[in-house]
């Protein structure tokens, strides 16, 4: 098998709960945090999956609770359309080859984020975040859980 792991079925292999471990490195200031805690993907009644994620995040020695929700819905071809909570869209989320590259603008804020899939339990997302106030890294691991 090959560096990465095709996943015909984007919300299929999501389902379900995941351990995260998040670094994240701001390269203007060489401040760092690191966010440890779950995410969890579970059905919404009209399709798709609704991602929570909890846990703590320490920046610079402090630590606080933080926590995200999304919204993965059905996209064509096993792929998924990532959204904010509020409906907004994200980015597409396509694994067939097991590695996507995402971009998502943000005001003048420029997001793209890398996946990749490892094994069946296993995988990470990468995201580069360039702009006028920002030039951070973010690496994020998962880990199926039972």
């Amino acid at each position: 098998m090959g560096e990465f792991w095709p996943v015909p079925d984007v919300l299929a292999y999501l389902a379900g709960r995941w351990s995260v471990a998040r670094s994240v490195r701001d390269l203007a200031s060489g401040a760092q945090g690191e966010f440890s805690g779950t995410t969890v993907f579970r059905p919404e009644e009209a399709g798709g999956l609704l991602h929570h994620e909890s846990g703590t995040f320490v920046w610079q020695g402090v630590a606080r609770p933080a926590e995200r929700t999304l919204r993965f819905l059905p996209g064509p071809d096993g792929a998924a359309d990532v959204r904010f909570a509020d409906g907004r869209p994200f980015h597409d989320l396509d694994l067939t080859s097991g590695r996507y590259v995402a971009d998502h603008p943000c005001a003048a804020d420029l997001y793209r984020g890398e996946f990749t899939v490892r094994d069946a339990d296993h995988w990470r997302t990468g995201w580069r975040v360039r702009g006028p106030a920002k030039d951070l890294v973010l690496r994020t691991d998962y880990a199926r859980e039972g």
